[in-house]
């Protein structure tokens, strides 16, 4: 099957389906405007999709985000439910970095507070928060601890003084998932956990400092805290080496598996044990010791930006303000209930590189935001704006709660590389008022801005579409990446 043999038949202006052909139990769903159907065909995105409508006890349609690009298994930006009864779990329908996710800090600060001083802020940042490949933080768990860790998620952390219980209020799940088993994460992920926690991490992770350019929705800006010139932070991390490993662990066992009892996936990439299955018992426990491990990583970045704040600019907690407008994830397979064909039922709606969008009145959501709907943090890379969304019922009717999670990559890391040769990246992004401490130069020209679809058609497409509303804008001001 090759892209160019799957025809997109278009049902509106954000939405296109690949139709139920072959082996596919059902439809493909694809949110796009018509001028970025190209660049969605260019890659095996559409063709990744078709395959994930192959899956057994697949529900509805099988689903590409705005941002969709191809991934390993799904597609980046994928979205799919499946029946509890007959239905499955894969690895690639959530990814290797589990629970990658956002996190949102509004302070009480305008722009002009601080306008002389974000240099001093980004270079205070980059010192004080470990980043890049492998880094380590100042951390050092026990095994004991790191077990803790993973059932607790960001609650341990608050309880070892790393922010305050108000924090698990704004934080998807309260920051944790109760299935999870550290008994099921291999001794090799625990190694590799043990000295990250705490750590930003490499590629698309990052800190940015922003403030708020443009607002869209006056009453729900202000509800979240939001007017123009309000200074954020924006941290995008994830499960770090603990994260990968326990992906890649089971990828292995589900292969083996997979051979042993003849069970051939659409693609190998597309592994899968049946959601009553044990192996599925076991790999949602270590999936979800993976995400406990992201959210409490979150957490103590936080914590780390705000020591920072106060340590670099000397402000007090009141001058500050800083607070946790919401964490929320975007690599995650998780057991929720949702209405379909007129019927709830509880179905394991996987994310790979999409966002949880819950309407208002969700009996999930926190009260603080129960009339706004959730927030959606849907970052830009460096020198492109970030945007905050509101959850819609819209999500709930097409995409099981779903929205995108970011722009999408239309360059590869080798091709962006090359691109960015003999270019002053650093200037051109200082030139534009952006300030950025970068690990190395191939970070910052793997993550260069041309490398990522054009994020306003990306999230003008899910507020036409109904699946998020447009909120506010964010400025990039400083950012530090590994």
């Amino acid at each position: 099957m090759s892209a160019s043999k799957i025809k997109l038949q278009r049902l509106d202006a954000c939405r296109w389906e690949i139709p139920k052909t072959g082996d596919m139990r059902v439809p493909g769903i694809v949110y796009a405007s018509e001028e970025m159907i190209p660049a969605i065909q260019a890659d095996d995105s559409v063709v990744q999709l078709a395959r994930v409508a192959q899956l057994p006890g697949i529900l509805k349609y099988a689903l590409a985000m705005p941002d969709a690009h191809s991934g390993y298994g799904f597609p980046i930006g994928g979205v799919a439910a499946f029946r509890m009864e007959d239905g499955v779990v894969s690895p690639g329908g959530v990814g290797y970095d589990i629970n990658c996710g956002c996190r949102l800090l509004i302070t009480a600060l305008k722009r002009e507070d601080i306008a002389d001083r974000i240099k001093d802020l980004v270079i205070g940042l980059f010192n004080h928060i470990p980043t890049g490949m492998g880094s380590k933080g100042p951390i050092k768990l026990s095994s004991a601890d790191e077990r803790r860790v993973l059932k607790e998620g960001a609650g341990w952390a608050v309880k070892e003084g790393f922010g305050e219980p108000d924090d698990l209020l704004h934080t998807e799940e309260g920051g944790v998932l109760e299935e999870a088993d550290p008994r099921e994460v291999g001794d090799r992920a625990m190694q590799r956990g043990k000295s990250q926690l705490g750590t930003l991490g490499s590629g698309n992770h990052f800190v940015e400092v922003g403030w708020v350019d443009e607002v869209y929705d006056a009453e729900t800006a202000a509800s979240f805290g939001l007017e123009e010139g309000r200074v954020t932070v924006l941290i995008h991390s994830g499960s770090r080496g603990l994260g990968h490993q326990v992906c890649e662990d089971f990828l292995e066992i589900l292969q083996r598996e997979s051979r042993r009892d003849n069970r051939m996936p659409p693609d190998r990439q597309l592994v899968y044990a049946p959601l009553g299955s044990e192996t599925a018992r076991r790999y949602r426990g270590a999936m979800a010791c993976a995400a406990n491990y992201a959210w409490a990583n979150r957490q103590m970045l936080m914590h780390w930006t705000i020591e920072t704040f106060e340590q670099q600019l000397g402000l007090a907690p009141r001058e500050h303000g800083i607070r946790l407008l919401y964490d929320v994830c975007h690599n995650i397979a998780k057991v929720e209930e949702h209405h379909i064909d007129g019927k709830k039922m509880k179905v394991c709606v996987h994310r790979k590189g999409a966002t949880r969008a819950f309407p208002p009145g969700h009996p999930d959501l926190p009260a603080a935001f129960r009339d706004t709907g959730q927030p959606v943090l849907i970052p830009g890379d460096m020198g492109t704006h970030s945007y905050i969304m509101a959850g819609t019922r819209g999500a709930m009717e097409q995409t099981f709660g779903s929205t995108c999670h970011g722009a999408g990559r239309v360059l590869s890391r080798t091709a962006a590389k090359k691109s960015a040769r003999g270019r002053a990246l650093y200037r051109e992004l200082e030139d534009q008022g952006i300030y950025v401490k970068s690990a190395g130069k191939a970070t910052l020209a793997e993550e260069m801005p041309e490398a990522y679809k054009n994020i306003d058609q990306v999230v003008n497409v899910a507020h036409q579409s109904g699946i998020s509303r447009k909120v506010a804008r964010l400025n990039p001001w400083g950012v530090i990446k590994g």
